[in-house]
């Protein structure tokens, strides 16, 4: 197939020649694969000595989603691409092979470093979903991101590409940004990002952006980040959302509020639900809300209500047998979806993506931490349901735009995306809500800082 770059792909584009160390932040579905080999094709035809260059990304990305992108296009068939997968053998060998491009997954880094040793040979580095490296601390944190740490001096360019550049707001760019310039614009460690932009919370122990964070951090990473956003260049709908309220029963809710109180609670078939920490009580209090809670070994879990059942039993009746992908969070979502729905099919393989992408499964459930990354679902449908939700933006972004307007336009589709949220009033379902927003806002805010176009 012929490249034929995109409005948006030419500043990309761009950017990756003109920076040797730089950020991406660009949506899902916009091209930022083909656009840095295209990028690295340009550069190797103009001499540049960048190759062999290396890809880290989640597995399924990195075992597929690159190799098949320089299959696609015809400027890119001379381009040698190996993924790094399978046992340590296969890794090894997999390493021997000759080729421009060698692709591996965040999991195996550590083994990779270790494997290399001194002779790091890999001259250009793209991190995609660079988010996976924020946890990275000069003493601490991540254990990949640490190893990658060790040859991050010894890569002569550095891509970082993301469309969710800060999940949990701006405390997650210092790791990320260390790899582009080793603490240049964001300070030497992560102690000194924090003491110059956040308060720190010693009772909740939270750190909060002081009011000049936002603008000085913006103005610290322009000219290194450039962020596309998609509405600058063609016509989006937004995603038409509905949010369907479900209430307890006086029972449960009785229950309900002694478990959030008391972190303790006796149900009516007797089981015990005892929540020793705090985290543990806002996981089983999420439970409770979807409907049943584990206890004891954690494996077997009792059942207190079906509001969200019947509630996703109305959506099915209001969408009229429309294909819907349905985002749960915890084993038993999935397995009293199934005992109602019998048609209702887990995400489990490369089958069901298939089969769900020709139609033949009607109700999709998904994990969302199962459905981000190199994942299309967009051609077997356009209606979603959050029954159950998750603290992280980032889960909840990636397996939105796993069939969103922009995968539904580039799929030749003319339709509206739906998305219906399932929540549970007055119960931790609101908060999780209300601080998914929070975080996307702050998102928001930088991403439209950083957007930039070609002149």
């Amino acid at each position: 197939m012929k490249f034929e770059p995109r409005p948006w792909q030419k500043p990309m584009m761009s950017h990756l020649i003109d920076k040797r160390r730089c950020n991406l932040w660009s949506p899902m579905g916009s091209g930022k694969t083909s656009a840095v080999l295209t990028a690295m094709d340009v550069l190797r035809f103009c001499g540049s000595n960048l190759f062999p260059a290396l890809t880290l990304a989640p597995k399924r990305v990195a075992q597929g989603v690159w190799p098949a992108e320089v299959r696609q296009f015809d400027h890119l068939s001379g381009l040698r691409v190996s993924p790094i997968m399978g046992d340590a053998d296969q890794r090894r060998r997999a390493l021997r092979v000759g080729a421009d491009m060698y692709t591996i997954n965040y999991e195996n880094i550590p083994w990779l470093v270790e494997e290399c040793g001194s002779k790091w040979p890999f001259k250009f580095v793209v991190a995609d979903e660079s988010t996976r490296l924020k946890n990275f601390r000069l003493r601490q944190g991540g254990i990949r991101a640490a190893a990658l740490a060790q040859v991050a001096r010894k890569t002569d360019r550095w891509i970082n590409l993301t469309g969710t550049p800060s999940p949990n707001g701006l405390i997650d760019l210092w790791g990320q940004q260390w790899f582009i310039d080793f603490g240049q614009r964001l300070g030497n460690t992560m102690s000194a990002y924090k003491d110059r932009w956040f308060d720190y919370n010693q009772y909740n122990m939270e750190s909060t952006p002081k009011a000049f964070a936002e603008s000085q951090i913006i103005e610290a990473l322009k000219d290194c980040t450039l962020s596309i956003d998609m509405k600058d260049y063609i016509k989006l709908q937004d995603p038409i959302s509905s949010t369907v309220y479900v209430e307890l029963p006086e029972k449960c809710r009785k229950q309900y509020k002694e478990l959030e109180k008391q972190m303790f609670t006796q149900l009516a078939c007797g089981a015990e639900i005892n929540a020793q920490t705090a985290a543990t009580l806002t996981t089983k209090c999420m439970q409770f809300a979807a409907g049943a809670v584990y206890h004891g070994d954690g494996k077997s879990y009792a059942i207190v209500h079906d509001q969200k059942l019947e509630a996703l039993e109305s959506i099915v009746e209001e969408t009229a047998g429309a294909n819907l992908v349905v985002c749960i969070w915890f084993r038993h979502d999935a397995e009293r979806i199934q005992k109602r729905f019998k048609h209702a099919r887990r995400l489990e393989s490369a089958k069901d993506v298939q089969d769900w992408n020709e139609g033949r499964i009607h109700m999709f459930l998904v994990h969302p931490q199962s459905a981000g990354h190199g994942l299309n679902l967009q051609h077997g449908g356009h209606h979603i349901v959050h029954y159950t939700k998750w603290w992280s933006l980032e889960a909840y972004a990636q397996v939105n735009e796993r069939l969103g307007p922009l995968r539904q336009l580039q799929a030749g589709f003319n339709r509206s995306v739906y998305h219906y949220h399932i929540q549970v009033r007055n119960t931790v379902d609101e908060l999780v809500t209300e601080r998914l927003e929070t975080k996307a806002d702050i998102q928001a805010i930088l991403l439209k800082a950083m957007k930039g176009r070609a002149a």
